[in-house]
C-alpha cells in the first residue's frame, strides 16, 4: 500500500473535527491533480469515439498485472498525486475512521470457530482468534489427545503485505495438507502440500487458479493452471508429494472458464468448462486417476449443467429444453453420457442452485424469491418439504459434513445475524445447532424485505435493516448497493462495517435488480446484452421506493457498487444525479465500451454472453455506447464520488476508476470532490485480512457520512454500544 501519512507531507491537512461531530462544507480543499489529455481517436464498426484518458491504461498492461512495479513512472506519479488528493479531502474524517474501525470491531464474535468435523479417525475444524486476521486450521483425533495445528495463516502471513489462502485440503489418507496461496493480490496462486508427519513443505505450481483436488488414494493433485492471460485453461496432474505434470485436458476456447471439483462422495472428480450461458462437463474416476475424462454432454449454446455422483448414478441439473429453473435427470454411472430419464421435474419460481447428495438421501438447495432452501428426496425423486428459515434476508451456505450423515451441515447468517452452525436432518427437516452462536442484539435491528415496482410492472426486492428506533420520517440518511450482473444473487450477509453503520441511525439496502438471479434464471435473462438498461432502471425505481417509503429521501442517499455494480451505480450516477448525495465506485467496472472492444482482455471473450460484441455487431455497439459510465458522463451536477481500486486487480484494470474519475471532473458543475484511492498491493477482492476490510470499509464510509449527514449531533451521528443495550 502506498503509505498514507507519507503521501501526506507537504498537502493542504485540514484540522480534524472534535469527535461525532459531522464535516462541514465550507472547508478549504486542496486541489485536485491537473489529469493530461492526449485524445485517442478510435474508429470502430464506422463509428468514431474520442478516449481523452486512453493514456491512463498502460502499454504493458498485462504485464503489470503480473507485476505492478513495471507500470510506467508517469502513470505512477499521476496515481500517487490522486492519493495524495484523496487523503488530503478526506484527511478531516481520520478520527471518524478510527471511530468506524473500532465500532466494527464490537459486531465481530469474540472467537470465531468452525464446530469439528469428523472424518476418519480425525476431526477437523478452524478457528480465529477475537483480533485475528486469518485462521488457524486444527485437527483433534477422535480418541482424544491434543489438538494438532495443521496450518497456521497468520504466522504465515506475517511480514507480507498480502496474503490470500484458499482451499485448506486434507489428503484422503490424512497424511497430506495442501493449499493454494496468493502473496500479491493477483489471485495467480501456489499450491503447497505439508507432509503432516514430518512438517515438510513442498512448494508446487505458482501459477495456479487455486483450485485442486486429491485423488481417492492421495497419490495424485488434479490442478488448474492459469495463463499468461489469467484465464483457467488446462487441468494437470502431479504426485501429491512432488513430481512432473500431466497434462489431462486443455480448452482452447477463450470464452470458457474451467475449473475442477470432487464429488459428495470422493469417488468422482469433475471437470467444468463454464461461462454464464453454456457449459460443459468432464468426469475421472478419483479411484483410476491416470484415466482420460470421459465427456458427459457436448456444449450447447445456452445449456448450462452440472453433476454430481450419487449411489448407482450421477444427478445432472440442466436448464435444457426450456427448464429455465432446472431439473434434476440421472444416468447409471456405467453410462456418464446418458441416456438421461427426468427425476425432478422442472418447477418454475424454484432455481435449483447447488447439489448436495449424502449417502442415505439426495438433497439440494432451492432459491424461491431470493432466498435459499433446502430440499431433499429419496430414490423416488419426489421433493419433501423445504427446510426454511426464519429471517426475512439470509445467506445459506453447505459445510463440509460426513457423507454417510443423512444431514446437512449449513451456516446461516443475514444482515443482523452472525453466522449460525445448524445441522440439517434430511430426513425429518429438524434443525440442530452445533455451536452456540453469537446471535446480538436482534431486537434493536429492523430486518425486511420489501418490493418496489419498476417501470414495466415488475416487482424488485429490495433488503433493508436499519435500528428498530431509527424514524422512518425520511429523516435517515442510506446507503444503497446492488450488482445485477452475470446472473449472481446479490447475498445478504453479516456485516459488521453495515452494523457499525446502521448503529449509526443510517438505513442500508440493497436492491435485488434484474442481471442477478434472485427470482430465477428469468431475472438473469430480462436484463443481459440489449436488456441491459432494466438493471439501471430497476436501481433507480428502488430508490425513489425508498424515497416514498420514507427510509430516507433525495440526496440523502450514498450508492455503492462492487466491480459489474460499479457499473450500475456509474450508470445510475448519470441518469439520476439528482437522487444522490455520493457515489462509491469499489474496483468499479465503468470503461465498459473500451473493454469490451479489446479483443486482448482475458475476461471479454468470456463475457460477451452476457454484455455483447462491439467488436462485430452495430447493435451491441450502439447499446453498449448509450449506457456505459465513462463515455456517458456529461455536464450536470454529480455527486461527490470515490473510486477505489488496485494495480494489480486482473479483471477491471485500475486505470478504469481513474479514467471515470478524471473525466467525472472535468465536467461535473457540482464542484464537489471526485476522488480515488489506488493501492498498490492487493487486487480485485481488495485486503485479504478481516480486519484489514474494515480500514477500507471505514475509509469508504467516512466519506459517505461526510457527504450526507445534517449539521448538529444527533443519535445518527454516534454509534452506540449493543453491548450496552
Amino acid at each position: 500500500m502506498i503509505s498514507r501519512r507519507g503521501m501526506m507531507a507537504g498537502a493542504a491537512v485540514l484540522p480534524l473535527l472534535a469527535a461525532g461531530r459531522p464535516l462541514l462544507a465550507k472547508h478549504r480543499l486542496a486541489n485536485p491533480p491537473a489529469t493530461p489529455r492526449f485524445p485517442l481517436r478510435t474508429e470502430q464498426l464506422g463509428r468514431v469515439r474520442v478516449d481523452d484518458y486512453a493514456w491512463l491504461k498502460p502499454a504493458n498492461w498485462q504485464e503489470v498485472w503480473r507485476d505492478p512495479s513495471l507500470l510506467d513512472p508517469k502513470i505512477r506519479a499521476y496515481l500517487v498525486e490522486e492519493n495524495r488528493y484523496c487523503d488530503a479531502v478526506l484527511a478531516p474524517t481520520e478520527q471518524l475512521q478510527a471511530q468506524l474501525v473500532s465500532e466494527m470491531k464490537r459486531h465481530v464474535p469474540p472467537e470465531a470457530v468452525s464446530p469439528p468435523v469428523p472424518d476418519g479417525p480425525w476431526t477437523y475444524y478452524d478457528r480465529f482468534s477475537p483480533d485475528g486476521q486469518q485462521p488457524i486450521y486444527l485437527r483433534k483425533a477422535l480418541t482424544g489427545g491434543a489438538e494438532q495445528v495443521l496450518l497456521d495463516a497468520a504466522a504465515r502471513a506475517a511480514g507480507k503485505h498480502y496474503l490470500a489462502i484458499r482451499n485448506v485440503t486434507h489428503s484422503p489418507d490424512h497424511r497430506l495438507l495442501a493449499w493454494a496461496e496468493d502473496s500479491s493480490g493477483s489471485e495467480k496462486f501456489t499450491i503447497l502440500v505439508k507432509d503432516l508427519a514430518t512438517g515438510e513443505i513442498v512448494t508446487g505450481p505458482t501459477d495456479a487458479f487455486g483450485d485442486f483436488v486429491f485423488s481417492a488414494d492421495s497419490r495424485y493433485i488434479f490442478w488448474v493452471w492459469r495463463d499468461p492471460q489469467s484465464r483457467p485453461k488446462r487441468l494437470y496432474r502431479r504426485l501429491a508429494r512432488g513430481g512432473p505434470d500431466s497434462l489431462v485436458y486443455e480448452e482452447a476456447d477463450p470464452a470458457f472458464l474451467m475449473e475442477v471439483a470432487p464429488s459428495a462422495s470422493g469417488d468422482w472428480l469433475f471437470l467444468r468448462s463454464f461461462n454464464d450461458v453454456t457449459s460443459e462437463v468432464r468426469v475421472i474416476d478419483a479411484h483410476r486417476p491416470e484415466g482420460d475424462p470421459t465427456l458427459v454432454a457436448s456444449r450447447r449454446t445456452g445449456v448450462d449443467y452440472s453433476i454430481e455422483h450419487w449411489r448407482d448414478r450421477f444427478v445432472m441439473r440442466t436448464n435444457a429444453n426450456g427448464a429455465q429453473d432446472y431439473r434434476l435427470q440421472w444416468a447409471p454411472i456405467g453410462s456418464p453420457s446418458g441416456p438421461w430419464q427426468t427425476w425432478v421435474p422442472h418447477r418454475p419460481g424454484r432455481t435449483i442452485t447447488e447439489l448436495h447428495p449424502r449417502e442415505g438421501d439426495f438433497a439440494w438447495l432451492e432459491r424461491v424469491e431470493g432466498n435459499l432452501h433446502i430440499i431433499a428426496c429419496g430414490v423416488d425423486g419426489i421433493p419433501r418439504e423445504p427446510v426454511r428459515f426464519e429471517e426475512a434476508a439470509y445467506v445459506l451456505a453447505v459445510q463440509p459434513s460426513e457423507y454417510s450423515d443423512n444431514a446437512l451441515w449449513v451456516t446461516i447468517e443475514s444482515p443482523r445475524l452472525p453466522p449460525q452452525w445448524l445441522r440439517c436432518d434430511l430426513g425429518t427437516g429438524a434443525q440442530e445447532s452445533l455451536l452456540q452462536g453469537r446471535d446480538g442484539p436482534l431486537g434493536r435491528y429492523v430486518l425486511k424485505r420489501l418490493n418496489s415496482v419498476a417501470a414495466d410492472g415488475a416487482l424488485v426486492p429490495v433488503t433493508v435493516l436499519h435500528l428498530a428506533d431509527t424514524p422512518i420520517d425520511g429523516s435517515a440518511p442510506l446507503l444503497l448497493t446492488g450488482y445485477g450482473a452475470y446472473g449472481y444473487s446479490y447475498e445478504t450477509k453479516y456485516s459488521a462495517p453495515v452494523l457499525a453503520l446502521v448503529d449509526r441511525g443510517w438505513v442500508w439496502a440493497v436492491a435485488h435488480v434484474r442481471g442477478g438471479s434472485e427470482k430465477g434464471r428469468a431475472w438473469f435473462e430480462a436484463a443481459r446484452q440489449l436488456k441491459k438498461k432494466t438493471s439501471f432502471t430497476d436501481f433507480i425505481s428502488c430508490a425513489q421506493m425508498l424515497i416514498d417509503t420514507h427510509h430516507t429521501r433525495a440526496r440523502r442517499i450514498v450508492i455503492h457498487g462492487f466491480s459489474a455494480g460499479g457499473l450500475l451505480v456509474g450508470a445510475a450516477a448519470n441518469m439520476r444525479p439528482d437522487l444522490w448525495s455520493a457515489v462509491i465506485g469499489q474496483a468499479p467496472f465503468v470503461d465498459m465500451l473500451n473493454t469490451m472492444s479489446d479483443a486482448t482482455h482475458p475476461l471479454v471473450p468470456l463475457t460477451r454472453p452476457v454484455w455483447g460484441d462491439p467488436l462485430s455487431s452495430v447493435e451491441a455497439y450502439d447499446y453498449i455506447a448509450s449506457y456505459s459510465p465513462y463515455e456517458n458522463v456529461r455536464a450536470q451536477p454529480y455527486p461527490a464520488t470515490l473510486a477505489t481500486t488496485a494495480i494489480g486487480d486482473d479483471r477491471v484494470g485500475f486505470w478504469e476508476p481513474a479514467k471515470w474519475i478524471a473525466n467525472l471532473r472535468r465536467r461535473s458543475t457540482s464542484g464537489k470532490p471526485m476522488l480515488l484511492h489506488t493501492e498498490t498491493q492487493g487486487g480485485h477482492q481488495g485486503a485479504s485480512g478481516r480486519l484489514d476490510e474494515f480500514v477500507e470499509m471505514a475509509r469508504m464510509y467516512a466519506f459517505a457520512i461526510s457527504q450526507t449527514e445534517r449539521l448538529g449531533r444527533s443519535h445518527s451521528q454516534v454509534a452506540r454500544d449493543p453491548t450496552r443495550d
